[in-house]
């Protein structure tokens, strides 16, 4: 059974920092590209930031970039997004995602999902 498990949401100040994780299992996930997209109340899913499958390239939303850092662990099956400078307008549920086409646009596996509170 393929899961994408989230960890490290939570509530911090505005211009505070916060280190999601994503815990990939059940199949390997080497080959695929790993991403992060977030929902705010009554929006629809974004694109916050991704990483190609062997780690050497990243993606960022225009919103984020330059506060945002995603990475992936040596073992290709977990991925972080470091966020920094964060702000009221990050508030959101994050999930993580995993797209063997890197396309983003029908991703074939996503998480749960963790909840990120900025408070200003």
């Amino acid at each position: 059974q393929v899961q994408l498990v989230e960890s490290g949401g939570g509530l911090v100040q505005a211009g505070g920092s916060l280190r999601l994780s994503c815990a990939a299992s059940g199949r390997t996930f080497s080959s695929y590209a790993m991403g992060w997209f977030r929902q705010a109340p009554g929006k629809e899913r974004e694109f916050v930031a991704a990483i190609s499958w062997s780690g050497g390239r990243t993606y960022y939303a225009d919103s984020v970039k330059g506060r945002f850092t995603v990475s992936r662990g040596y073992a290709k099956n977990t991925v972080y997004l470091q966020m920094n400078s964060l702000k009221p307008g990050d508030t959101a549920v994050y999930y993580c995602a995993a797209d063997h086409r890197s396309s983003w646009t029908d991703p074939d596996y996503w998480g749960q999902g963790t909840q990120v509170t900025v408070s200003s």
